[in-house]
């Protein structure tokens, strides 16, 4: 690649704007995920407010440069207030023939067009199903296409460097990030620092990033092509100190800061299962703070594990999505039974079935609502935003700990990959969860009662082996108070 980084630059004119919808799409292996996300990161810590949408694949190896296969990121970001990561592209990145004919719908007229021209070859253009090729037919008339050989231009750049061509084709997507960085006016700082840390085993793979970050943004700054950058001013947002947070991201930390303030340890049990699966690799990370996670052979066995944890004394949580959901009633009609704290997070997802792991439904609104056997009411509250992910998860446990009933926390797809600046509390901001476990003979005939009431309806909470409670409850009718089963 020729070397442009001491050449003159060609001046550019930058036009001021209030907000705008970026779209970055590929094949799985393109890295447009981690693109949009370290795009989305260095606006968030320039104060843009913004949101974000991930669109995996449905399928786990969905065919190469099809339609069914391309992987996007949608970031909004602007000076004012975002809610959504809007309907409609400013600017799409397309890597490949597919990633275009799934986005060009929704492409604003006039708006800006970044093709990787080596995926719209003959092949790609044939599994696209493209009779020709869109960026060379009057297809895109309407529209600012800027046609680059990114993996050309990519391999070029590395070249001599020692690296094999799948390490040089991995770093195809800094070269775009580089130039969408340049675009949007925004430093390199950010992401410089993250490939040093990420990379810090393995220099050789670091350099070749921060390499082609480099080659990107110069190409931006000292090719002809491109006339105008954009500049997108901080978002007047209440002061704070922010961070960019997805929705799982935020009901893991929630979960984890409702353990604290009842004073109890937290046990997630849970099965993987698209897209709740984050929320229980983000828990186990956190070992050294007395989080318990459990990775369950199926759906039933992680609902099961956390109500016996429940039952020991620990503030119990498990995860699910859709089909999940419908595995975990018969043991959800025993936690309403038992009248136990139970926390039941539901990322939903397309169905009914297996359904549309990787799309977004709030599918399961009535299943939550009244999907249980005979009179089994429970509570039933929903996140609003990546970041309400967090408050609201947190009142699901602190109802569940104060009134001893399971609680089911709705969040979806859209909101659980998402994310937005959060202007995160600190820990005297959060309310009390008010735990108590009852410690000695609660009736005056000298009887343990389960499920004698205070003044709110509750019942005590009794950990198993404390002296002289010794008790009983379970799923089948209950005589009054006792918990012993019922033969009226």
């Amino acid at each position: 690649m020729p070397d442009i980084t001491n050449t003159p630059a060609i001046e550019k004119h930058i036009t001021e704007v209030d907000r705008i919808v970026v779209r970055f799409s590929g094949d799985s292996g393109d890295g447009m995920q981690l693109t949009g996300m370290q795009f989305t990161d260095t606006a968030a810590l320039l104060g843009n407010d913004l949101s974000t949408f991930p669109d995996y694949p449905s399928e786990i190896r969905a065919p190469i440069g099809t339609v069914a296969g391309v992987s996007g990121f949608q970031v909004h970001f602007g000076s004012t207030e975002i809610y959504t990561p809007g309907d409609a592209y400013d600017v799409v990145v397309a890597m490949n023939a597919a990633a275009l004919k799934v986005d060009l719908p929704r492409l604003k007229k006039g708006g800006i067009i970044v093709a990787n021209t080596q995926g719209f070859d003959k092949k790609n253009l044939g599994l696209a199903h493209y009779d020709s090729n869109p960026l060379e037919d009057g297809t895109l008339e309407n529209y600012q296409v800027h046609k680059i050989d990114i993996t050309k231009l990519t391999k070029e750049c590395l070249a001599g460097t020692g690296l094999g061509m799948k390490e040089i084709e991995r770093s195809k997507n800094m070269f775009v990030l580089g130039l969408l960085l340049w675009m949007f006016d925004k430093p390199m700082d950010y992401t410089l620092k993250f490939i040093r840390e990420k990379f810090a085993k393995k220099p050789e793979i670091a350099d070749a990033n921060i390499k082609t970050l480099n080659a990107g943004w110069n190409f931006g700054e000292n090719t002809e092509i491109f006339a105008t950058r954009f500049r997108i001013a901080p978002a007047k947002l209440p002061a704070g100190i922010y961070r960019n947070i997805t929705g799982n991201h935020a009901t893991a930390i929630g979960l984890i800061a409702a353990s604290e303030r009842a004073q109890l340890p937290l046990f997630i049990g849970s099965y993987p299962i698209t897209p709740a699966t984050d929320i229980l690799h983000e828990l186990s990370k956190y070992k050294s703070n007395g989080v318990k996670t459990f990775q369950a052979e199926d759906e039933i066995a992680g609902i099961c594990s956390a109500i016996g944890a429940s039952y020991a004394g620990n503030l119990s949580v498990t995860t699910t999505s859709g089909p999940g959901m419908s595995l975990k009633t018969e043991a959800l009609g025993l936690a309403v039974m038992l009248e136990i704290p139970l926390v039941v997070v539901n990322v939903q997802r397309g169905g009914p079935s297996t359904g549309l792991p990787t799309k977004t439904e709030q599918s399961d609104l009535q299943m939550a609502l009244y999907g249980r056997h005979g009179e089994a009411p429970l509570p039933v509250i929903a996140a609003s935003s990546p970041s309400d992910c967090f408050e609201t998860v947190f009142e699901a446990c602190r109802i569940a700990v104060e009134h001893m009933t399971p609680v089911i926390f709705l969040s979806d797809g859209y909101i659980a990959n998402g994310s937005e600046p959060w202007c995160f509390p600190s820990a005297n901001q959060l309310k009390n969860i008010n735990t108590s476990f009852l410690e000695e003979i609660n009736s005056e005939s000298g009887e343990v009662l389960p499920y004698l009431r205070n003044e709110m309806f509750v019942r005590p909470w009794i950990r198993p082996g404390t002296k002289g409670l010794e008790h009983r409850i379970g799923g089948l009718e209950k005589q009054d108070g006792t918990g012993n089963v019922s033969y009226e």
